[in-house]
């Protein structure tokens, strides 16, 4: 502990000296810096779905960095420091987690969230999903909205059900698709991607971590199609559809 503090401190002293001799961290503000962290935060959600600890490490330091940041600025404009934010935070840990810090008993993790959201609601009176950021991707924010209205107690009683809502919204998509309604294929087809993105949520699967998962096989199988296309001297365009799924088929057997 002596030694996380002591690294700490010095974090802060190096952070204090490059606000006040470097020109490019003198120059940061609140609003300068957002694009970053936003950055940082995907670069450190892509080392996790790697599972590269090193990277995991790094990515962690710099978010902390701009952490530290956000709070020096808070100070110089007596908003807050990184003292008061540190002291929000505890509070805020003890009081939601009185199954730990008092005598509230819970059964499982899924009772300390529905706890944790509704000392939420208490304390601030807001609408339940008040709390989903504005600006979050969209599928992130549909598994977020799910997890909320959870805590509330509107879900499916038995996690299968869903599969008979994920068929119906397919129905109704391809009806619509059918009919070349081209306003209602839209809706359609965001109605039925919430439905899979709750699906997920029931069956313990991040959508996310999921679909990006996908993603990387993907470009991981077609650059392995352009490897054998050039192995042949030979252009995409100039295969067959037939000759580039047996390739494809090949590099799902290489996996």
């Amino acid at each position: 502990m002596k030694q996380s503090l002591s690294a700490f401190e010095r974090l802060l002293e190096i952070l204090n000296e490059l606000r006040e001799k470097c020109p490019w961290d003198r120059k940061q503000t609140l609003e300068s810096l957002r694009k970053l962290t936003i950055e940082e935060t995907y670069e450190l959600a892509d080392a996790i779905v790697e599972k590269d600890m090193s990277a995991i490490k790094e990515e962690l330091g710099d978010l902390l960095l701009h952490i530290v940041f956000y709070a020096k600025i808070g100070e110089e404009t007596n908003n807050f420091d990184i003292t008061r934010v540190i002291d929000e935070l505890n509070k805020k840990l003890v009081y939601r987690h009185p199954h730990v810090f008092a005598e509230t008993e819970v059964a499982d993790d899924e009772e300390v969230k529905q706890n944790w959201e509704l000392l939420k609601q208490k304390k601030g009176n807001k609408p339940v999903l008040a709390g989903v950021p504005k600006s979050l991707p969209a599928m992130t924010k549909a598994n977020r909205i799910q997890e909320k209205v959870r805590s509330s107690g509107f879900d499916w009683e038995q996690r299968v059900h869903v599969w008979d809502k994920i068929t119906e919204e397919l129905d109704e998509l391809k009806y619509e698709v059918e009919n070349e309604n081209t306003a209602d294929i839209e809706k359609e087809f965001g109605d039925f991607m919430f439905s899979v993105i709750n699906a997920a949520r029931l069956y313990n699967i991040d959508p996310e971590i999921a679909l990006e998962k996908t993603n990387r096989k993907f470009i991981k199988r077609f650059e392995y199609i352009e490897q054998k296309a050039a192995q042949k001297n030979k252009s995409l365009q100039e295969m067959s559809l037939e000759e580039m799924d047996q390739i494809w088929e090949e590099a799902k057997n290489n996996e």
